[in-house]
This record gives C-alpha cells, sequence and structure tokens, in this order.
C-alpha cells in the first residue's frame, strides 16, 4: 500500500507539475492562466493529449515541436519529473499528516515560482501572496492562532534579514545584488519552515549555484536569478526534517 501511494503520488505530481509550469510562465509575461489553452509558444499551436503527457510527451516528440520544429525547453520535463518526486517525498517524510498538506503547498508554490524566475527572471508577488495565506491558514487550522502568528513573526524576521542582506550587498558591489522577490521570498520560507531554516536556505541556495554560476553565463549576462537555489535549499531542509539544533550538531561534526 505504501508504494501505492508513493507511485500515485508521484503520478499526481508531474501533472501538477506541467500545470505549475503554465502558470509560472504565464504569471512572468502577465498573461491569464486560464485562456487560451495550452499551446506551443512557438507557433500557438493547441496542444493535443499525446502533447500533454507529463515528461514522456517531449521524448515522443523529440524535445521539438511537431507543428512548427521549435526545440522545447528541457526545464520543462525535468521539472514535472521534479514535482513529481516531491509530491511523493513529502508523503515518504511526512505520512498522511497535517505537514504533508503544508510541504505539497509550499513544494507546489515553489516550483512555480522557480518557472517564472527562469523563464523572465521575475518572481511574481502573486505567488508569494497567495502561498503564503495558504500556508498561513494550514498553520492556524491545524495548530491554532498562535502558532500561525509565531511563524508568521519569524518570516518577518528573515524577510528583514534578507533585506538587511541585500543592502549590503548593493553597498559592496555597488550595484544591485539581489532582486525584491528574493527578499519576499524569505517571508514564504519563515512562515514555513521557520526563521532558523529561512537563514539557512539563503547559505545552502549560495553553495548550491556558486559553482552553477561560475559554469554557465545565464543567457549571456551576467544577471543570473537567485531564486531558483533559494528554493533548492529551502526543499531539501524541508525533507531533510531535522531539528535545527540537531542539525547544527551535524554540520559542524562533519
Amino acid at each position: 500500500m505504501e508504494v501505492y501511494y508513493i507511485i500515485c503520488l508521484f503520478i499526481f505530481g508531474t501533472i501538477f507539475g506541467s500545470f505549475y509550469n503554465v502558470v509560472g510562465s504565464r504569471l512572468a509575461h502577465e498573461e491569464s492562466i486560464i485562456s487560451p489553452g495550452s499551446h506551443c509558444t512557438n507557433c500557438k499551436h493547441p496542444l493535443g493529449a499525446l502533447e500533454l503527457i507529463p515528461v514522456l510527451s517531449f521524448f515522443l516528440q523529440k524535445g521539438k515541436c511537431k507543428w512548427c520544429g521549435a526545440k522545447l525547453s528541457i526545464y520543462y520535463p525535468f521539472s514535472e519529473l521534479l514535482t513529481g518526486v516531491c509530491f511523493a517525498l513529502s508523503y515518504i517524510v511526512f505520512g498522511f499528516t497535517k505537514e504533508f498538506i503544508i510541504a505539497l503547498v509550499f513544494v507546489s508554490f515553489l516550483i512555480m515560482i522557480v518557472s517564472s524566475d527562469i523563464e523572465d527572471m521575475i518572481i511574481p508577488d502573486e505567488l508569494i501572496f497567495i502561498g503564503s495565506i495558504l500556508i498561513f491558514l494550514l498553520r492556524f487550522f491545524s495548530y491554532g492562532i498562535q502558532d500561525a502568528l509565531w511563524y508568521t513573526l519569524q518570516g518577518v524576521f528573515a524577510f528583514f534579514f534578507m533585506w538587511g542582506l541585500k543592502l549590503f550587498g548593493d553597498r559592496l558591489f555597488q550595484k544591485e545584488s539581489m532582486g525584491g522577490g528574493d527578499i519576499k521570498l524569505l517571508f514564504f520560507f519563515g512562515l514555513t519552515l521557520g526563521f532558523p531554516y529561512a537563514i539557512l536556505s539563503i547559505f545552502l541556495g549560495s553553495f548550491i549555484g556558486l559553482p552553477i554560476s561560475l559554469l554557465f553565463q545565464y543567457k549571456k549576462t551576467n544577471i543570473i536569478p537567485f531564486g531558483p537555489y533559494l528554493c533548492a535549499g529551502a526543499v531539501i531542509l524541508l525533507f531533510l526534517n531535522i531539528p535545527f539544533l540537531e542539525l547544527i550538531d551535524l554540520i559542524t561534526m562533519a
């Protein structure tokens, strides 16, 4: 039965991941997420059923639109696969608990945020706002108003910490060191994970992003979206599910 749940959640995750790609991409371009239906962004041809199969359709079409031949981004199947893995891991780590629902909502909005940031280097305020409202309500109905307000306060602390880090970076590099979306993202992290983990996600995200940024130049500019690396750090910390003090002990002993 456990394997059945994991497989089902993985499949549902890939399906939702396909939708999250659409939401992230369209919000980045200020387009409706409802209409028109899924279509090739190059030739605008509506996609058929076989072109909408998560992960598999990319390989069945050999990474190209079958109507105009335009290359499809490898990020699409990757994010669908990643969403499926995250859905399955949410059950493996938390089981069918209140934290399982919080984890699903959290990773879902992070996938949409990453899609938007990669697509157009924009983290839409709508995603952070709606995601934060949902997490607050989940905490309120699951653990009570004190828990919801306490985690909201931790989100505020994380926001101002990131804002101070930005001001320091701007002064140090004499240019904008990070976008406003990254700062707001830390509020979402603090609200969900708590202040210590939100701050740790900055350093973990930097650790993940540094070698990648050195190897690849994003869109032939020196501007690299930091949001995806922050999100990667936050997801890792979410699924580690280790109390903060124990995690620090493990890090210092390594």
